[in-house]
């Protein structure tokens, strides 16, 4: 009886362990793709900056040329 138990046990548990691996497996793909969007973001507010400083420059220029000219409200 305790033989036959402990079998039905390990009935229930072998699929378990399958699942849980499948689920390990899902949850690593996910963090991969986590990792990606995240580095991929970073990537985005890089450009953004990037952006930033050259639109301040071209501000800057335009300032500089609006002066010169005599175009500016001062």
């Amino acid at each position: 009886m305790a033989n036959e138990s402990s079998n039905l046990v390990l009935e229930h548990l072998r699929p378990l362990r399958s699942d849980v691996g499948e689920m390990k497996d899902d949850v690593r793909e996910v963090k991969r793709r986590l990792t990606s969007l995240e580095v991929s973001v970073a990537n985005l507010h890089g450009d953004f900056a990037g952006q930033s400083v050259r639109i301040d420059r071209v501000e800057l220029r335009l300032e500089r040329i609006e002066n010169r000219l005599s175009l500016r409200d001062v």
